[in-house]
């Protein structure tokens, strides 16, 4: 249906990683305006393994208009948070896709195991683009899809969190 929005699909972990790793932090507020504006994003869901920790986080991102979808964790044998999310954002998207609830999807991941689903929501001629953070780290697998990937550290300008008055950033996936 023409009439139905766009939504964005967000691996929350990858996101928050690879800015991370590209040595700035994202704003998440602008993103989910800039979601809005530029690709006529109405819904944003975000999968994060559930940290009670980052309760306050989790309600700013919601304040910002993400709907969040949580996936219980675990920790490895180096005390190490686990709470992939790959196969709920996945089923989410296909679940989706199937109601016909969207006109186009937007993955947000640099991470390969979502190929498949891209090339599922391709082949409907349901997916927009892929927000990869970068190209380097960007899965050869999302680019074989031959579906257009935005890099997000193209608009780094746009995107990043204004450091503290003290100089740091807040907020935290990790």
């Amino acid at each position: 249906m023409k009439n139905n929005p766009n939504i964005a699909y967000i691996d929350g972990a990858n996101l928050h990683r690879g800015i991370k790793g590209l040595g700035w932090e994202l704003d998440y507020r602008k993103l989910r305006v800039w979601l809005s504006e530029k690709y006529n994003v109405s819904r944003a869901y975000i999968f994060l393994g559930l940290v009670p920790k980052y309760k306050d986080l989790y309600a700013e991102l919601q304040d910002f208009g993400y709907s969040i979808i949580f996936k219980d964790t675990t920790y490895d044998g180096h005390g190490q948070v686990k709470g992939n999310c790959d196969a709920d954002l996945v089923l989410k998207a296909v679940c989706d896709a199937y109601e016909n609830s969207f006109s186009k999807a937007l993955i947000i991941s640099s991470d390969g195991d979502y190929a498949s689903l891209v090339k599922f929501l391709s082949d409907r001629k349901k997916i927009l683009v892929i927000l990869a953070h970068d190209e380097k780290k960007c899965s050869i697998l999302l680019k074989r899809t031959n579906v257009r990937i935005t890099y997000l550290k193209e608009f780094r300008a746009n995107l990043e969190k204004a450091p503290d008055e003290d100089g740091t950033s807040q907020g935290s996936f990790s």
